[in-house]
């Protein structure tokens, strides 16, 4: 389908349709996040993030944005021109593990430069942060529902790592058994039964929609160079290697540099493709993605522990660090701007240091 052939949906505020229970909701995520963040804080002695603590990549790049036709050319994508960004890679758990509890993964994006007007506890910061998971669509549909789940993983968050990786090889193959008769399941590959494949292979997805200036919107990032198009679905050896997927990606970034797309995928039907329900899968054949940007990283150190000190522990990824043309939206993103907030002031607390927005990319180490 012809990108000029569609007719996006205009954003106006009555799209998002809180349930009216919602901040009691809200109220039990950060309680259960809290929860795993007192766990692994006594577990480690140092703070982590209540979610995707373990990172697998810290790269530094630019995000270039080509003149765009008018419809596309929104928010932070109205401008051409280049940005520095950070990117982290990582797993969605909120402790430590051996690479081979396999997990979905995770791509944040900081995008350094971005002027325009902020979004409210965004006021004076210059960045657009994105986060994206390896999935088209979320596994819980709204908060409640993220509540039912996050409360389970909470409880496991001081289960042995040993059992972890027992039931990740039992939900692999069972997620295995599944996708060969056409079938995937979103709960067994959260639950450790994601496939034990490289890691920059994969394509990520904000899953669930913000705004887009004018319009309402999902993004993803897409591997479009060569080198990382090959490792799309490529096996990798975890069972031996506990930090297999770091490995792999100093490895890569060794020898070779990467490029990805960013492209963004218009919503055209409020039923089809709903702003509340994160369950969904929005369909392509009536809005197709279409890159507006290139993201572009050089060869460097694909992971370190200095750039942990710099990024993991001084730094906070969420998406309600932006522009209002970009602005969060569903019950699932409203829910991710106070526990992001709590999970980071946590770490901040007890590093000694607040988290804050920096003004700049700077010079990652190495």
């Amino acid at each position: 389908m012809s990108t000029t052939m569609i007719d996006p949906v205009r954003f106006r505020p009555d799209i998002e349709q809180p349930e009216p229970d919602e901040a009691e909701t809200i109220a039990g995520l950060k309680e259960a996040l809290r929860s795993i963040l007192d766990t692994t804080y006594k577990d480690y002695g140092h703070p982590v993030r209540s979610v995707h603590a373990k990172s697998h990549g810290i790269l530094q790049g630019q995000v270039i944005v080509p003149a765009l036709p008018a419809h596309l050319a929104q928010g932070m994508f109205a401008t051409p021109g280049t940005h520095d960004a950070i990117l982290r890679l990582s797993t969605n758990p909120g402790d430590i593990l051996d690479d081979s509890v396999s997990t979905p993964r995770g791509m944040a994006i900081k995008i350094f430069g971005v002027e325009g007007a902020r979004l409210p506890g965004a006021e004076g910061e210059s960045t657009q942060n994105f986060v994206m998971v390896n999935a088209p669509a979320f596994n819980a549909k709204n908060p409640k529902a993220f509540l039912k789940s996050l409360k389970l993983l909470a409880k496991t968050t001081d289960t042995p790592q040993g059992w972890k990786k027992v039931f990740s090889s039992v939900a692999r193959g069972a997620e295995t058994a599944l996708e060969a008769v056409g079938g995937e399941s979103g709960t067994l590959k959260s639950l450790g039964g994601h496939p034990l494949t490289h890691i920059l292979g994969e394509t990520f997805y904000t899953v669930v929609p913000l705004r887009f200036g004018d319009y309402i919107a999902k993004l993803s990032i897409v591997p479009v160079s060569p080198s990382l198009k090959a490792l799309t679905d490529a096996k990798l050896d975890l069972k031996e290697h506990p930090d297999g997927l770091r490995e792999a990606v100093n490895a890569f970034f060794a020898r070779d540099g990467a490029e990805w797309e960013l492209r963004v995928q218009l919503c055209t039907d409020l039923e089809t493709m709903p702003v509340e329900d994160a369950t969904v899968v929005w369909p392509e054949d009536q809005s197709p993605y279409v890159t507006v940007a290139r993201i572009v990283v050089p060869a460097q150190t694909g992971w370190s522990q200095a750039r942990v000190a710099e990024v993991d522990d001084k730094m906070l990824f969420g998406p309600w660090h932006g522009l209002v043309a970009h602005q969060p939206l569903g019950g699932i993103m409203r829910a991710r701007k106070d526990t992001y907030t709590m999970s980071a002031n946590f770490r901040g607390e007890r590093l000694g240091c607040p988290m804050h927005e920096p003004k700049a990319a700077g010079k990652l180490p190495g």
